[in-house]
């Protein structure tokens, strides 16, 4: 069944892709909860070019969210085609920790609909697992890395690594993750 949707011109398009960098920017420097004026500013447009792409806050939050997702999915086989698999790995999991630790504030602002949250996560794992999985294969038929890791434990593992390290200056999380990427070489 074709979508029903119509077509956004080609500047719409240009727009929204500058918005979820804008907003993406933001959200890294002061949060989820970012004034949506700063965000504005951030891309140059006026409030109202905010509102009619994303009339609340919770949809820019999961377009920014979904934009993100999106570019690590495509990162990875990118990486794969320029460097080594270990090297693809890590540059890759670096983005994904860059993607994790500004996400804090995701959950309380999406609470209300828990349902969302959830899809969303879905939608992390359904994109994001196939991609570390050929990663990981990659640098296992490599002899980079030894064999036997299963992806969602990595990702867990990442992931838990990347809790609180925004609230903690004593704790580096990319120090940790560095840790657990040498555990993983041959």
């Amino acid at each position: 069944m074709p979508d029903a949707r119509p077509r956004k011109r080609a500047d719409a398009r240009r727009n929204e892709q500058t918005l979820l960098d804008a907003a993406a920017a933001a959200f890294v420097a002061s949060g989820v909860d970012v004034p949506v004026r700063d965000i504005a500013a951030r891309a140059g447009v006026g409030m109202g070019t905010i509102y009619r792409h994303f009339p609340t806050r919770a949809d820019l939050i999961i377009a920014v969210y979904r934009h993100q997702v999106e570019a690590l999915a495509e990162a990875g086989p990118a990486l794969l085609e320029r460097h080594s698999p270990s090297v693809a790995l890590t540059q890759w999991v670096d983005q994904l920790v860059d993607f994790l630790v500004t996400k804090h504030g995701l959950a309380a602002a999406l609470q209300s609909e828990s349902a969302g949250f959830e899809a969303l996560h879905a939608y992390f794992l359904d994109r994001l697992l196939p991609v570390c999985a050929q990663l990981l294969d990659a640098a296992v038929e490599a002899g980079e890395i030894i064999s036997g890791t299963d992806t969602y434990e990595f990702m867990r593992a990442i992931g838990n690594l990347c809790v609180g390290a925004d609230a903690d200056d004593r704790y580096d999380a990319r120090r940790m993750i560095g840790v657990l990427l040498a555990g993983l070489r041959t």
